[in-house]
């Protein structure tokens, strides 16, 4: 039994797993730009609740970092300057 690694036999193999490749690193690396992008939002986000001393217990604290919705994490930061505390904050506003 041969201990080597299996080279593909032809062109189209060849081809068909280089794009196969390319595929998986296009989607991770879209889903690191995505992680990046809420991490950075969070961040904004504690830091502007922060320097308007609006108090973020760990639990709040957690629920932000740790949220990948970018849409909500939007929503929470536009409204972080008007609050005055994170229950303010996690309500979402009715329409009317």
């Amino acid at each position: 039994m041969s201990t080597r690694t299996y080279a593909y036999q032809n062109d189209y193999a060849r081809e068909l797993a280089a794009a196969a490749e390319a595929k998986g690193e296009a989607r991770g690396e879209a889903r690191g730009e995505a992680r990046g992008e809420a991490r950075g939002e969070a961040r904004a986000l504690l830091k502007v609740l922060g320097s308007r001393g609006v108090e973020v217990p760990q639990m709040a604290w957690d629920r932000i970092a740790n949220c990948g919705d970018l849409a909500q994490l939007d929503r929470w930061l536009g409204r972080a300057a008007l609050v005055t505390t994170v229950d303010e904050l996690f309500d979402e506003p009715t329409a009317g």
